[in-house]
């Protein structure tokens, strides 16, 4: 068994009152029927509980809810594992003497039920989800949200937290959660994870770059309108100004049709390869803590009852591990196809851009032609200057970024 660090093993003797104490290289693990009733465990599931194994063995697993706990987390997460789809969240357990230990778990659908297995939480995200948790509890009891209502609302919190979906905070929680405990116990991060981690960080950076970029765009729009205006007060000589103009209201239309193809919505190229990023990642570490745990069935041998088949449970856990990494496998494959989609059409951002820089260097030729009565002329060339430099600026950081997404698309391949 792995040793604590110094750091952490003063911690674990100032656990707060009420709170039972365990540590992070402890994993604990339970499956359940389709009902949701108690047919296997481990020692460490056994002991937190503080239930006879009598007690636990065909017991409901709601047993161990806590009365913290909303309804809404748990509505969400049935949602989840019976459309076969596993699920990671925190979870506030309740012992049999009334003590409480936090968890994050991992659940997913096995043959003819689920299994979860369970680390101690120990990042700084684990405050955030109990301030989020305690406000949907009050809102359950203060303002009658139903289940379904209240997942709906932590969704909410979660995006306005800035997290883009469920999916999203899963992925990063579960590979914080991971390396604040592998920190704790001396464990080295997978190449796979860290990959995953670089892709994750790389998509999140192109989600800001995104946003700069439409922001700079629409504070360009203006610019057609502008320079009808001075057309029309320049009578005749305005002719060239007015045709530059419709040229480029045109040239933003596409733009803009560019920014809802690409850019916006759930289902455009960006959010698709996000998407596929943060459910590999998830794959990734929940593969990982499902080998582990299987492992560690092999240590606590001695001690499981002689009800439990542990050659069944280490074959459960081995069996979800393939089929993570399999499902893995496909969401490697998935970033790679939005990736280069995502490149084609950054390119003909690219070109769009390209049409600007001659829009400009037309509105500088009519501008110096007008002598004095270019002034204002002069004013939209250098508000397309500010506006054209920043979209092209974070144009080169995407494609930066989106390099460093294919670059870990091909290491993992070659890992896979």
């Amino acid at each position: 068994m792995t040793e604590l660090s110094p750091e952490f093993a003063a911690e674990a003797h100032r656990t707060t009152k009420g709170e039972v104490a365990f540590t992070p290289n402890e994993m604990f693990y339970s499956r359940t029927d389709k009902r949701g009733v108690i047919v296997a465990g481990n020692t460490v599931f056994q002991r937190l509980a503080g239930y006879d194994w009598d007690e636990l063995i065909g017991a409901p697993h709601k047993i161990i809810r806590h009365e913290d706990m909303p309804r809404g987390v748990f509505q969400y997460m049935w949602s989840r594992i019976q459309s076969d789809e596993p699920i990671g969240c925190y979870v506030k357990n309740r012992a049999k003497d009334g003590r409480y230990y936090w968890v994050f778990a991992l659940v997913s659908p096995t043959q003819n039920g689920y299994l979860s297995t369970r680390l101690k939480p120990t990042s700084p995200l684990l405050k955030k989800v109990e301030g989020i948790y305690a406000e949907l509890l009050r809102r359950e009891q203060q303002e009658g949200l139903s289940p379904s209502d209240s997942a709906d609302v932590m969704i909410e919190m979660l995006k306005a937290e800035g997290f883009s979906s469920y999916a999203g905070f899963q992925a990063t929680a579960l590979a914080t959660e991971c390396e604040a405990r592998y920190r704790h116990i001396g464990k080295s991060m997978e190449t796979t994870q860290t990959r995953f981690l670089e892709m994750s960080k790389a998509i999140s950076e192109v989600a800001g770059e995104t946003a700069g970029m439409t922001e700079a765009f629409l504070a360009i729009r203006t610019v057609p309108m502008n320079m009808s205006i001075i057309a029309s007060r320049l009578e005749n000589a305005g002719g060239p100004i007015s045709a530059i103009s419709v040229n480029y209201s045109q040239m933003l239309e596409e733009m803009s049709s560019w920014v809802s193809t690409f850019v916006d919505g759930e289902k455009c190229v960006f959010a698709k390869m996000r998407a596929a990023i943060f459910e590999g990642q998830f794959l990734s570490f929940a593969r990982s803590l499902q080998l582990e745990m299987q492992s560690d069935f092999a240590d606590q041998s001695a001690n499981c009852p002689e009800c439990l088949d542990l050659p069944e449970e280490r074959s459960r856990l081995e069996a979800r591990a393939a089929d993570f990494h399999k499902k893995a496998v496909t969401s490697l494959q998935n970033v790679e196809v939005e990736a280069r989609r995502f490149a084609r059409s950054v390119l003909d951002m690219k070109r769009y851009v390209t049409g600007l820089s001659s829009t400009r260097m037309m509105c500088k030729i009519e501008s110096a032609s007008l002598a004095e009565s270019g002034t204002e002329l002069a004013g939209i060339v250098d508000q397309l200057d500010d506006g054209q430099n920043e979209i092209e600026a974070r144009l080169a950081r995407i494609v930066e970024l989106n390099a460093v997404i294919q670059g870990s698309t091909a290491m993992l391949r070659s890992l896979f």
